[in-house]
């Protein structure tokens, strides 16, 4: 099977088009090497596939290229490109527009004059608000311009897919961590911090949590909606379990024999209070429930981190 995976060199997207090669699928990844963190962290997640024969990587962006080509004879096309973060969201929104729910556009019109057989989008809890506890009919009240570009997304895939018939699957990723987390993420500024005996900065009183996923879970979950039912559902994907941000740092302090110094600021614009992904709907129709304990999965994030750091010229 010819699947395309959009956002490829990326944190999520490397793992993915890993695992869809291992498999025996030949894999176009696609990807433009935004300057929203460093290429060389980039071109280190795809270090394994480059020497892959059924993975093929095309440097293109979804906001200006000509996607045909590129979508074409696909059975399936993953969309993990997006530009992340909440923070930033607030200050670059004409780049989170674009990158989020223009490209989504010029991607879906290409999927449709090809026949794609099977859209995956990559979408997030952060759509939710402030508060993500509930199923996938909760409301969706984003507290970021992020989210809004997320959730607007969906909306435009939707009126799209009930149009046109392109059959399509909605993913809300619940807070991915886990190997080849991007460095703007918390984790790995925890662990990097932690390793150099550095401070550790916490918004807020550190009492915010999140349903974590490890990054092995949500390319199971993603695989398995490829395999899935593509009628417009839209499915939770989370860890199953709620860790708060200090609990987390606690983990992450003992795993690595130090002890952390915590500075409180106060709490970001847009940022997420309580998530808590309840993927029942992702058990009863994708047969996917995560296995990976948040112990577990913080001691893989931290060896990897080491190893990162140490590969380091000048290290």
């Amino acid at each position: 099977m010819k699947v395309v995976v959009t956002g490829a060199a990326g944190f999520i997207g490397s793992h993915l088009s890993e695992a869809l090669v291992a498999a025996g699928h030949d894999v176009v990844g696609v990807d433009c090497f935004t300057d929203y963190y460093a290429r060389s962290e980039k071109e280190s997640n795809l270090s394994s596939l480059r020497s892959e024969p059924r993975f093929t990587l095309v440097e293109a962006d979804l906001r200006t290229a000509d996607l045909n080509p590129i979508v074409d004879g696909a059975e399936v096309v993953v969309n993990e490109a997006a530009t992340p973060g909440l923070v930033l969201s607030w200050d670059d929104f004409d780049r989170y527009q674009s990158t989020n729910l223009s490209a989504v556009k010029r991607l879906v019109d290409a999927c449709i004059a090809a026949d794609v057989g099977h859209l995956v989008q990559a979408s997030t809890s952060s759509v939710y608000g402030a508060e993500a506890t509930g199923s996938e009919e909760a409301p969706t009240l984003p507290v970021s311009p992020y989210g809004v570009t997320k959730l607007a997304a969906e909306h435009l895939l939707r009126a799209h897919s009930e149009t046109y018939g392109l059959p399509l699957t909605i993913l809300r990723y619940f807070s991915i961590y886990g190997p080849r987390q991007r460095p703007d993420m918390a984790y790995r500024i925890f662990c990097e911090r932690l390793i150099q005996g550095e401070p550790l900065t916490v918004f807020g009183d550190g009492g915010q949590s999140r349903s974590n996923t490890y990054v092995a879970d949500c390319v199971d979950a993603t695989i398995a909606a490829i395999s899935g039912p593509a009628d417009g559902s839209i499915f939770n994907i989370g860890g199953g379990h709620e860790l708060k941000l200090l609990e987390a740092i606690a983990i992450l302090s003992e795993e690595l024999g130090v002890e952390a110094k915590i500075e409180h600021r106060d709490v970001r614009r847009g940022d997420q209070r309580r998530t808590v992904a309840n993927v029942s709907k992702a058990r009863d129709v994708l047969g996917w429930s995560p296995v990976t304990e948040p112990e577990a999965g913080l001691r893989s994030e931290v060896a990897w981190v080491r190893d990162h750091l140490a590969s380091r010229p000048g290290a």
